[in-house]
């Protein structure tokens, strides 16, 4: 008996340290407008994500509040094929308002570029998890607030 408690001890002792330490892996989540892709759609080397996006910061699940503009990626360098395919998912999704996800909450996910800002000098495309199309009907506080800068 004092064997099922201990376990049970640890269990709920693991649980409580799990749910405390965890957070959204996701370092961008954005509602895209537009896609352009450089130098062509066929064999793309950059990216412009035209839209509104919130951005990552720190640990846990805190997101900088929507800015609208553009990010500007070249292939990662490391995963040019992962960033080919993330380019032409983002590309299908632009327009659509479908709120997105992608990009990793702790590697450099970019700046966002004021519209009249020329695209000059890419970061690298943050590959994280893969391109996530997120539910309208969701709790995550940054994505509620693309979706209600959506219907403003």
């Amino acid at each position: 008996m004092n064997g099922i408690r201990f376990a049970a001890t640890v269990m709920a002792i693991l649980g409580l340290s799990l749910t405390a330490t965890a957070s959204d892996p996701v370092g961008i989540y954005a509602l895209v407008d537009k896609v352009v892709l450089e130098p062509n759609d066929t064999a793309p080397e950059r990216i412009q994500i035209w839209g509104a996006f919130s951005l990552a910061t720190g640990r846990g699940e805190i997101y900088e509040s929507p800015v609208r503009g553009y990010m500007y990626y070249e292939l990662n360098k490391n995963q040019p094929d992962a960033s080919r395919r993330e380019f032409a998912d983002l590309k299908r999704v632009a327009g659509t308002s479908q709120c997105v996800g992608f990009g990793g909450r702790y590697i450099p996910t970019g700046r966002i570029r004021k519209p009249e800002e020329k695209p000059a000098s890419p970061d690298a495309y943050p590959i994280g998890f893969g391109m996530q199309k997120m539910r309208v009907d969701t709790s995550n506080p940054a994505v509620k607030e693309l979706l209600a800068l959506r219907r403003s």
